[in-house]
């Protein structure tokens, strides 16, 4: 049986990649994405053109609307009725939230207590929201896993998408909301966001310009192919959160509760250096990067991995692709749509 389910973000790398897999296994999907500038915004229009020709005109519908705009939302959650809804909208990126920290203000914790308030009053059976690895902030305990403590931001990015892990928990408490909140890790593949590293330095490669190398190339990241974090999106969808009947609270869990609350991390638990990933990419596109070392830049953290144990128990699933899989379709994607 087909469900409704809402997504925000429709346009945005994973929102269009999910879409087009919500679509396909027959469900009834209703997009919202502000189409704002933060980049190109021909590329969320490429993107949506391809959920388009996807698409049965009766299973889609876009709405081009911020979250932000609480009057808009409160009328699409009531006319859509939504079973379940998934909130990849957001402001992101970590360094533009040192130059414009209202828009995170506004998108992600404004934005998403409009989303929540929608789930409330409209009997929504399970929200699955965008958390990030930046919640981690200072931690160095590697391999990241859910039950660490996250009080150490080191961006107001970071600090939003842990208040959101909160707002969510709230809901859950207060109005038995089922709520998912999943923490992805260094998303990358076709159709990516031009301000990440993977597009920032195939376009200055092939362009035979320097790409700068943060930290000297000293660090670490959990890279994650895309068709990996949506597979994980599609199956935490189908299992609503539930509460922890086991939950101590005198020895509390961060990770669940006694109310249907969930973090998982999702990320493919095999972190590669800087450098060796800029290997990937220079033997892929048949080039050699022209590097520029810089220091560290603010906000930014050291390295990052995920230990997806426990969301591998709940859903039978753990990210896995190959990063030399994952950077050669990447690259091939790159060429075809920017004709390079």
């Amino acid at each position: 049986m087909s469900r409704c389910v809402v997504v925000t973000g429709a346009a945005g790398f994973i929102g269009a990649a999910l879409v087009q897999r919500l679509l396909a296994q027959g469900d009834r999907v209703i997009g919202i994405d502000n189409l704002n500038d933060y980049y190109d915004p021909s590329l969320k229009r490429a993107r949506l053109a391809q959920v388009e020709a996807a698409s049965l005109k009766a299973s889609w519908t876009f709405y081009p609307i911020a979250l932000e705009d609480g009057a808009a939302i409160e009328e699409l959650f009531k006319a859509e009725k939504p079973e379940v809804v998934v909130n990849l909208a957001a402001q992101a990126g970590v360094r533009y939230s040192l130059e414009n920290p209202a828009a995170y203000i506004q998108a992600n914790l404004v934005g998403f207590g409009h989303i929540l308030e929608g789930c409330r009053h409209h009997g929504v059976q399970h929200l699955v929201y965008a958390s990030s690895s930046s919640v981690y902030g200072g931690n160095r305990n590697l391999p990241f896993h859910e039950q660490q403590p996250v009080n150490h931001p080191v961006s107001l990015y970071a600090a939003t998408k842990k208040a959101n892990e909160l707002m969510a928990h709230t809901y859950s408490h207060l109005y038995g909301l089922p709520a998912t909140g999943l923490r992805f890790f260094t998303v990358y593949g076709p159709w990516g966001r031009p301000d990440m590293a993977p597009m920032l330095f195939a376009k200055a490669i092939l362009a035979g310009e320097p790409i700068k190398v943060f930290n000297y190339g000293k660090m670490q990241r959990d890279f994650t192919y895309i068709d990996d974090i949506v597979e994980g999106l599609l199956r935490c969808c189908d299992k609503p959160a539930t509460a922890n009947l086991g939950f101590d609270p005198r020895n509390p869990d961060p990770a669940t509760a006694a109310v249907p609350h969930r973090l998982f991390n999702i990320g493919n638990s095999q972190p590669i250096e800087l450098m060796h990933f800029i290997e990937f990419l220079e033997n892929s596109l048949g080039r050699e990067a022209v590097k520029d070392f810089q220091p560290m830049q603010p906000g930014d953290v050291m390295a990052t991995a995920a230990d997806t144990s426990a969301l591998e128990a709940w859903v039978d699933f753990r990210p896995s692709t190959p990063i030399a899989e994952g950077v050669e379709c990447f690259s091939q994607w790159y060429r075809s749509f920017y004709e390079v």
